[in-house]
């Protein structure tokens, strides 16, 4: 019952952004100190913060640079990359997005064989240079330090001549309303372009992204294949990929 009612106590947080203590007392029928221990687990999950007298919403990420967002959860995003890389087989043209969980792919696909990999993502080429069995194709167009990406018309053009059979998906936050999402307009088109034309499309994420949005929305949650995570998401998310007969892989230790 108490599960019910956080995630009951979740969905109304979202609808209203930000509620005190005394609405959520009111609304569900429980005492303060009941709502304070379910707020408190709300918080905990990373998507709420605490105000004077209530809670709300995380606000939206912003863009962060690629050396900070490499150090958050260093080991989740590893042990998600290691799972996301048994996807890929022998033969396979993939496309590596941007991103500090995409690039330890690479480290992890030294057993396949004739692997084509297109990507922007300039730690992933380097990463790749020792790694004689993987054929990079490198995107052009303009560096961004921030995010250690080539963006532009000349990235996308490259893209388009090539048949991505999978994408590996990065994105800065990820929901049912609002899709996956993600803090660079430089990106975007690149982004949206690869959502819209590889049939197979798997995102990886860690729990922390779980019912955020960031910035801009470049597909919705629907036109993702396959999730690779650490952990369950919330009933929601799960909801939304079995509808659509889509696949929720979490990545053991």
């Amino acid at each position: 019952m108490r599960t019910k009612r956080i995630e009951a106590i979740q969905n109304y947080i979202y609808e209203h952004n930000t509620v005190s203590l005394d609405q959520l007392c009111e609304k569900f029928g429980v005492s303060k100190n009941t709502i304070r221990r379910d707020v408190e687990e709300l918080t905990g999950t990373g998507r709420f913060k605490k105000t004077y007298g209530g809670v709300m919403v995380q606000p939206k990420r912003t863009l962060v640079s690629f050396s900070q967002r490499n150090i958050e959860n260093l080991r989740l995003k590893k042990r998600i990359a290691r799972r996301a890389s048994r996807l890929v087989a022998d033969g396979d043209v993939i496309f590596l997005d941007s991103g500090t969980t995409t690039v330890y792919m690479v480290e992890c696909l030294k057993d396949v064989r004739n692997v084509t990999v297109l990507t922007n993502n300039l730690q992933a080429i380097v990463e790749a240079i020792p790694c004689e069995n993987l054929n990079v194709i490198s995107l052009s167009g303009t560096l961004n330090r921030e995010t250690l990406s080539f963006t532009g018309t000349s990235a996308l053009q490259i893209l388009s001549r090539y048949n991505v059979n999978k994408a590996f998906m990065a994105s800065a936050g990820i929901s049912v309303p609002s899709g996956v999402t993600h803090s660079s307009p430089a990106e975007f088109d690149i982004k949206q372009h690869v959502m819209s034309t590889c049939p197979n499309s798997i995102l990886l994420v860690d729990h922390t992204k779980f019912d955020t949005a960031s910035l801009m929305t470049y597909a919705p949650l629907q036109a993702i294949g396959t999730l690779v995570t650490d952990a369950k998401p919330p009933q929601s998310i799960v909801n939304c990929f079995g509808e659509n007969g889509h696949t929720i892989i979490v990545a053991e230790e």
